[in-house]
């Protein structure tokens, strides 16, 4: 008997530039022009960082919401928003049969670095005793569930920078199985806190402050990455029950692949053979070959390292040279929310036809010049097939494969 057919039903999402699908989709096709970066609080200018915007009850309303990490905060602005599109009541769904999978890199940075500082300058009792509710990475699974009265499986998973994507594979598998129904994917990470930004500037991994202040993926002069934060996420369900109730797909989750490099701890693969791995895996899953794919949402991290070897990849693997895109130039890097991010943007692409800019990139670094990088305006293609590229520290290599 062949596996059920997964399709997504409904997303949420919050950027730095936007505060739901629909707005951060518009900015994303449109490529918006550099706007320079406005000084992050508590972290040095020097630091390039994009934060989203305070929010207050206008995007989580109930109580009790405020005070959490902001990675639980964004996860259930997401999940609200996804619930709702997907026209889901939870008042009303067997809680048991619905899963929930968050994939998230780093947890409660934010109340953690409080704590350590409130710690240090006053002493023991000036710690909160809500500093671990905030802050271990189970949490957001944990508060979607209480918000949502969800009781079924509750993951959370940790690839670092692949950790969104995987919570999608994850949950597809969940819905395979016949263990869940439903499946609210997540990927979060709020990750702009100073001792955060300091060290991937310290390895490098920053872009150049004295030469940009953007993320330009595949570009000859990149340097780096612009650190950001932010959530997206997806309900899974069966494409039967959808249509069975009468909802909208919007789009299929098709295949997943996830590999690890045992190569370098920070470090891609120079050939990516481990991410070449992940790749041919999801598409084996797929029942598809390389030559099926349309289009590519490339991980493009902007870092002279990273981009050199998945481009190389792209070149390699798929010849045709389909359309390939990086949402991060505009977007910046959200670490363990960006494959999430990255997921839902890739199914905008299938369902509009549209092929959004590379912002920030002019043109491709001639090393990697048989690219097809879409950059200055969208393109209209209409893909059929796409796959989402997702790399992250430790050698973890996530890709999802996704149709109409």
């Amino acid at each position: 008997m062949s596996a059920p057919a997964v399709v997504v039903t409904g997303t949420g999402m919050i950027t730095p530039v936007g505060t739901d699908t629909g707005s951060t989709w518009d900015a994303i096709r449109r490529g918006e022009s550099r706007a320079g970066l406005a000084p992050t609080p508590g972290v040095s200018r020097d630091l390039r960082c994009r934060t989203v915007a305070p929010f207050g009850a206008e995007l989580l309303p109930g109580r009790g919401t405020l005070n959490l990490d902001p990675f639980i905060r964004f996860a259930l602005v997401a999940a609200d928003q996804a619930i709702a599109e997907a026209g889901l009541d939870p008042a009303t769904w067997d809680g048991g049969r619905v899963g929930i999978v968050v994939g998230c890199g780093l947890g409660g940075a934010a109340t953690l670095s409080t704590a350590h500082s409130r710690l240090a300058e006053r002493g023991p009792d000036a710690v909160s005793p809500y500093v671990h509710p905030r802050s271990l990475i189970n949490m957001a699974a944990g508060m979607i569930a209480i918000r949502h009265r969800v009781t079924g499986p509750g993951h959370t998973v940790v690839a670092a920078c692949a950790s969104g994507a995987v919570a999608v594979g994850v949950g597809r598998d969940l819905i395979r199985s016949g263990a869940c129904d439903i499946v609210i994917a997540v990927g979060t990470d709020a990750g702009v806190v100073p001792v955060i930004a300091a060290g991937f500037a310290a390895m490098g991994a920053l872009t150049d402050s004295s030469v940009d202040d953007a993320s330009r993926p595949f570009a000859a002069d990149r340097s780096g990455f612009v650190l950001s934060e932010g959530a997206a996420a997806l309900v899974l369900e069966r494409e039967d029950a959808v249509r069975e109730r009468g909802a909208t797909s919007r789009g299929r989750i098709l295949g997943y692949g996830f590999t690890t490099d045992a190569h370098h701890p920070v470090a891609p693969h120079p050939d990516a053979i481990g991410a070449e791995r992940a790749v041919r895996a999801a598409l084996a899953d797929a029942g598809l070959t390389p030559s099926h794919v349309d289009h590519v949402n490339a991980h493009g991290t902007s870092t002279p390292y990273n981009d050199r070897s998945e481009g190389k990849l792209i070149n390699r693997l798929f010849p045709h040279r389909p359309s390939v895109t990086a949402n991060k130039g505009l977007l910046g890097h959200s670490l363990g929310a960006a494959g999430a991010i990255e997921a839902v943007l890739t199914l905008r692409t299938l369902a509009t036809g549209i092929v959004p800019p590379t912002a920030h990139t002019p043109a491709v670094d001639p090393e990697l010049a048989d690219l097809d990088l879409v950059v200055d305006k969208e393109r209209h293609q209409n893909p059929a097939v796409a796959v989402s590229h997702s790399f992250g520290f430790g050698g973890s290599n996530c890709v999802l494969v996704m149709g109409t």
